[in-house]
């Protein structure tokens, strides 16, 4: 049975399904609820800027973007977001999905941090990016109004969040700290991780061994 939030129909097809019940198995209810939220309110934006792009894959990159955090999928020395990106990539292979969309879907997943990059991919990319960072970090607020954002979070409640979210970021990659390395993630770790030491770019270029 179809279900429409704040007016943006959550895609119900087999695969969008498929892709829902592994999250729901892999994940917990807090990536569930963090990522069917960034999927509608990239949907949202998306409708709102009159931008076209496919919802079935919007919502499948949503709800990948973070199962590189879940102990099934995360790697001992990738990047979460390539991990999350690789389950993407084997899920839609194994389904018989045309590479031209696997690739997007992938490219969606993996840069879904990397600001000031992917707001110039394609628009599935560039949307999930912009609904990350409006459900963690609050970033364009206002683009909505306190009653759409009412609906969404009735649907799909925060219950604490923006605690919650940064302990759960943290045990995706504590065991491998420097994959964060010149990322938001660093900041991470560098609140939470007890002994961590940010690595400096400028001190690896200064003590480089190039001899000048």
């Amino acid at each position: 049975m179809s279900m429409s939030i704040a007016d943006i129909k959550i895609p119900d097809s087999k695969l969008a399904v498929e892709a829902a019940e592994l999250l729901r198995d892999q994940g917990d209810e807090l990536l569930w609820n963090h990522s069917n939220r960034v999927f509608l309110f990239a949907a949202l934006k998306g409708n709102l800027q009159q931008v076209k792009y496919d919802s079935e894959l919007l919502y499948i990159s949503s709800l990948f973007h973070d199962l590189g955090l879940t102990p099934a999928y995360r790697s001992p020395d990738k990047r979460f977001e390539v991990d999350g990106a690789n389950a993407a990539r084997d899920f839609l292979r194994s389904r018989g999905v045309p590479e031209e969309s696997i690739k997007l879907v992938w490219d969606a997943v993996a840069l879904h941090t990397s600001t000031g990059i992917v707001e110039y991919k394609e628009a599935e990319a560039a949307l999930m990016n912009f609904g990350v960072g409006y459900d963690v970090v609050g970033k364009n607020f206002d683009l909505f109004s306190e009653e759409i954002r009412r609906q969404v979070v009735e649907a799909f409640p925060r219950n604490q969040f923006k605690q919650n979210i940064l302990h759960a970021f943290l045990e995706g990659f504590k065991h491998k700290p420097e994959t964060t390395y010149g990322t938001i993630n660093a900041d991470v770790c560098e609140l939470l991780l007890p002994g961590y030491t940010r690595p400096n770019f400028c001190n690896h270029v200064l003590h480089s061994r190039w001899e000048e």
